[in-house]
């Protein structure tokens, strides 16, 4: 075999080797996205009639939340964030979303509330209220501002 051979074969190698660099350091830099608590869909959520439906038929429709009112029958409340990890940097919450069902005296479903999160700012999203009154906006503010400080990384113990 010629020398001209064997460093054609030699620099045909070294560009194969730098594209499967180049390929891998691409991928390895992609985003991975991750999904934390439940909010029930607009769809689980029609079940619900306000004025009518109870706890129990609130949680056979949607299931019973992860964080609820403090006092009884106060309001549950549906917590979900998405966060947004890219290489090495700090994991990033890009969405959140809360749903507040509160109750009345009697455990009826009293309103239905979805917020969001815009720029830092608590945004209603929807909302199906048989009263004027509106209950458990600061538990939903508390909960919407509290997510930004933790993060994943501090969840998770080694």
């Amino acid at each position: 075999m010629s020398s001209t051979t064997r460093q054609a074969r030699l620099a045909q190698k070294i560009a194969f080797a730098a594209a499967l660099a180049g390929l891998l350091a691409a991928a390895g830099c992609s985003a991975i996205y991750e999904n934390h608590g439940y909010v029930p869909t607009e769809e689980d959520l029609a079940q619900v009639a306000v004025g009518k439906s109870t706890q129990q038929d609130v949680a056979y429709a949607i299931g019973r939340p992860s964080s609820m009112g403090l006092l009884q029958g106060a309001g549950w409340y549906y917590v979900g964030s998405r966060w947004k990890h890219y290489g090495p940097r700090a994991p990033e919450e890009i969405e959140r979303e809360v749903v507040a069902v509160s109750f009345d005296d009697k455990g009826v479903v009293d309103n239905v509330e979805r917020f969001g999160l815009e720029k830092g700012e608590v945004v209603v999203l929807s909302r199906r209220v048989t009263k004027s009154n509106i209950k458990g906006v600061s538990l939903v503010r508390e909960l919407l501002s509290s997510f930004g400080r933790i993060s994943p990384a501090q969840m998770v113990k080694d």
